[in-house]
């Protein structure tokens, strides 16, 4: 088994901080080479996030990397928070655009993710190991494939270590635009996002703001299950475990997990790979 990884958002309410301490304690037991800890538009998880990243690290033994965006922060903010992350021992950190938020005209001192990259290396050397975001099936903002290749590349060249997919469930995406990045002379790893299918009206929902494409054969097996959740969470873990295992046997360098801090349904596709 490849090294794997897994993403949680920061809880907001007692119900969900006990929530993720259930499937923190239950994830646990796959050994992650380290988890991350989402970051909401303009801030607005400002103090969940370190809280989150914190109890992770001490609690339960992670090695826990926080997200960070530069949409609606300045530099003074942006610095403050490297200077939060590096006191709590975190090495790595998944740096992102972001969202700009409704109702914020400004996005902020940083407006691209390439720009948020130069700036923590100016700050911090290499003291993170800095991931980015590769999106396969192309940005949904992107004017065209082209552009938003050149805008990964800017990204990397800026000082990033590694890349992390939005996820997709169409393998042949991922190897078309490894082979593209690798073309334009890009070395680092690109590890594919995987997001498991348990509750599909959610998944679609995402996947029409995100641009993620569900194969039509898979959408159309959700379907036909209709109110059958258990048939959906098995033929859902049984499609996402052949794709993580056609990844694995491509050569992909690792697999991070999109957990939506519920550990059974990362499990089912973990317990599914060979």
């Amino acid at each position: 088994m490849i090294p794997i990884s897994f993403e949680f958002y920061p809880p907001k309410t007692d119900e969900q901080r006990a929530q993720l301490e259930r499937t923190a304690k239950k994830l646990k037991t796959h050994s992650p080479e380290y988890v991350s800890v989402t970051f909401g538009a303009g801030g607005s998880t400002l103090s969940h996030t370190p809280e989150a990243i914190q109890n992770l690290s001490t609690a339960h033994g992670y090695s826990a990397a926080p997200h960070i965006t530069c949409m609606g922060g300045s530099r003074q903010e942006i610095r403050g928070l490297l200077k939060l992350y590096r006191a709590m021992g975190a090495k790595r950190l998944v740096t992102l655009r972001g969202d700009l938020p409704s109702g914020m005209v400004s996005p902020g001192d940083l407006r691209y993710a390439n720009e948020l990259v130069e700036f923590i290396r100016a700050e911090t050397g290499d003291h993170f190991h800095i991931e980015v975001a590769a999106y396969p099936e192309m940005h949904p903002q992107a004017r065209d494939a082209h552009a938003d290749m050149k805008h990964f590349i800017a990204k990397v060249r800026a000082g990033a270590d590694g890349a992390i997919t939005q996820y997709f469930y169409n393998a042949d995406a991922y190897f078309r635009f490894v082979d593209d990045v690798r073309a334009a002379g890009i070395d680092i790893p690109i590890v594919p996002g995987i997001m498991p299918i348990s509750n599909f009206s959610q998944i679609r929902r995402f996947s029409e703001m995100c641009g993620a494409e569900i194969p039509r054969w898979v959408a159309q097996r959700m379907l036909a299950y209709a109110d059958d959740a258990e048939s959906i969470r098995t033929f859902g873990a049984e499609v996402v475990a052949q794709l993580c295992q056609r990844l694995i046997d491509g050569g992909a360098p690792s697999l991070h997990f999109y957990t939506l801090n519920l550990a059974k349904p990362t499990q089912s596709v973990i317990e599914r790979l060979r």
